[in-house]
């Protein structure tokens, strides 16, 4: 049996952007014209924010129906292809088993889940004290749950959900 996760938050480092870009670059050869653009999602995203040391992509391609065809190519790469993984509409892609590096979301151009993970990130760049705050609780519930991560998430989602929905209000305003 396959150990358990270990929740790690770290505090933000320097090497997650150029982390971020390098398989940017990968994902844009084995995707090819079918890839629209790639963008840096999740914690590693907001300079000073504390994070699990995973970099997450968020892929915007022409037809998520066509997505699988590339499933092999990711494999090549050391990605697991995990089809929609709860999210319908959705492709997601996870790479390093316990010790993920990486997570690729793909959806099609014209999903609204592109804009609430770009929005999110987004928010916490332009407000830092949000981003303070969310780092603190990741941190502390990594301490609290470190081989718990449905605990670590549910810990989270309160806060989640109330900074995304300051974050749409705010987008609207900009």
């Amino acid at each position: 049996m396959e150990p358990k996760r270990k929740v790690e938050v770290l505090p933000y480092s320097s090497t997650w952007l150029p982390a971020f870009q390098k398989e940017a670059d990968t994902l844009r050869n084995i995707f090819g014209s079918e890839l629209l653009e790639v963008h840096h999602i999740g914690s590693t995203a907001v300079v000073g924010l504390s994070a699990k040391p995973v970099i997450d992509l968020l892929l915007v391609v022409r037809s998520i129906s066509r997505v699988d065809e590339w499933n092999e190519a990711m494999r090549g790469i050391g990605y697991e292809a995990k089809g929609e993984n709860g999210i319908a509409g959705r492709r997601y892609f996870q790479k390093g088993g316990n010790a993920r590096s990486h997570h690729v979301h793909v959806f099609e151009e014209g999903s609204p889940a592109i804009v609430r993970h770009l929005v999110f990130r987004d928010f916490l760049r332009v407000h830092p004290a949000r981003a303070l705050e969310y780092g603190e609780l990741k941190t502390r519930l990594a301490e609290q749950y470190p081989y718990d991560i449905e605990k670590y998430i549910e810990g989270k989602s309160e806060l989640i959900r109330r900074i995304e929905c300051d974050a749409l209000q705010w987008s609207r305003k900009c």
